[in-house]
């Protein structure tokens, strides 16, 4: 008797060093060393579809369902920072198209809902209420030989190298920018740990510049860096601030824990459910971040300093929590539960 291989197609087909395309670099590889065949045709004679978010091919996908196909919806936050700050007439039309094509695959299409946290399967139910199909929630992961800590962890002494890690820090995107300069000074003013700001992600020059004119820290600008520099990034620096607004599951969240690098951030989105026991600490944020509110620096800054005194504990734990809850084996095994099993 043959035994056929397990295919799974996966759309849309993205590429680069985004969260999606993070995403589909790691779950293919996963899929790989497990024998699942990977197609990016919809009308393969596939076992499974995951759409990673959303895709244009609508038709294919229907067409898919109808010969017996489970479609399966990764689905990440919504997009509405364009709703509370002007981010241009391009981007406003864009994220709420991009809404419109989730929303709608969300609620026609799919017969599976995969959430990345519990906390994004909370929001898409508010806004766009609860769909027919089923859903679960599976954390993203990471390799957790190639997001490891150094043998020992580097001691925060005579300075500090604070990280922050976003796809994008500039338009209405730069709060999290803000906060992490504010953070920086009173860290450095306040506690008695000099700061050094080490930036990744895209930021355009003129407003990189601006910032680094009134910066009361020095700032290392790393701009987008390949994914293999990653991990040694992170394990050269001391804590990594998460400056993202109700991020759905960010993955510079995950790598940072899993590579020993404790996490200090604002109770928003699921950070919480991400940053466990003294894997970090998570603030209240001090107003309305739906609003983009003013937070409460000062307490970000205290927990900060609290992570700093006892660094090794906290790296131990940072470590530990990711090899419990946050291994890509691990995440690899809620998709294929969901994509395969009847």
């Amino acid at each position: 008797m043959i035994f056929s291989m397990p295919r799974i197609c996966i759309l849309p087909e993205v590429t680069g060093i985004g969260g999606m395309a993070t995403f589909r670099h790691r779950f293919e590889i996963g899929l790989s060393r497990r024998g699942v065949e990977i197609s990016h045709d919809p009308l393969d004679d596939n076992d499974a579809v995951l759409i990673i978010a959303g895709t244009r091919r609508l038709i294919p996908l229907l067409q898919a369902r109808r010969r017996g196909a489970r479609i399966v919806q990764r689905l990440d936050g919504i997009n509405w920072v364009h709703r509370k700050r002007r981010t241009g007439v391009r981007h406003f039309v864009r994220a709420e198209y991009g809404n419109l094509l989730l929303a709608f695959i969300r609620s026609r299409v799919a017969t599976s809902i995969l959430y990345q946290s519990e906390f994004t399967r909370g929001w898409w139910q508010v806004w766009y209420g609860k769909p027919a199909a089923a859903s679960s929630v599976v954390h993203n992961g990471v390799d957790l030989d190639e997001y490891r800590p150094l043998s020992a962890p580097n001691k925060a002494g005579g300075s500090c190298k604070l990280l922050v890690v976003e796809g994008s820090l500039g338009g209405g995107y730069d709060m999290g920018l803000e906060n992490a300069l504010e953070l920086s000074r009173i860290l450095s003013q306040q506690h008695g740990f000099p700061v050094e700001l080490f930036v990744v992600g895209k930021i355009h020059p003129r407003h990189q510049e601006a910032v680094s004119s009134r910066a009361a820290v020095p700032i290392v600008w790393a701009g987008v860096v390949p994914r293999a520099r990653i991990p040694d990034i992170d394990r050269a620096a001391h804590l990594f601030f998460s400056a993202d607004l109700n991020p759905a599951c960010p993955n510079a969240v995950i790598e940072a824990l899993a590579c020993g690098l404790p996490v200090v951030a604002f109770d928003t989105g699921a950070l919480r459910e991400l940053v466990v026991g003294d894997a970090g600490r998570v603030v209240p944020y001090g107003g309305d971040p739906w609003r983009l509110d003013t937070p409460d620096v000062q307490s970000l800054a205290a927990a900060a300093a609290e992570i700093l005194r006892d660094r090794p504990r906290f790296c131990r734990q940072a470590r530990a929590h990711a090899e419990q809850a946050l291994g890509l084996e691990r995440m690899i095994d809620g998709y294929l539960k969901v994509l395969l099993e009847a």
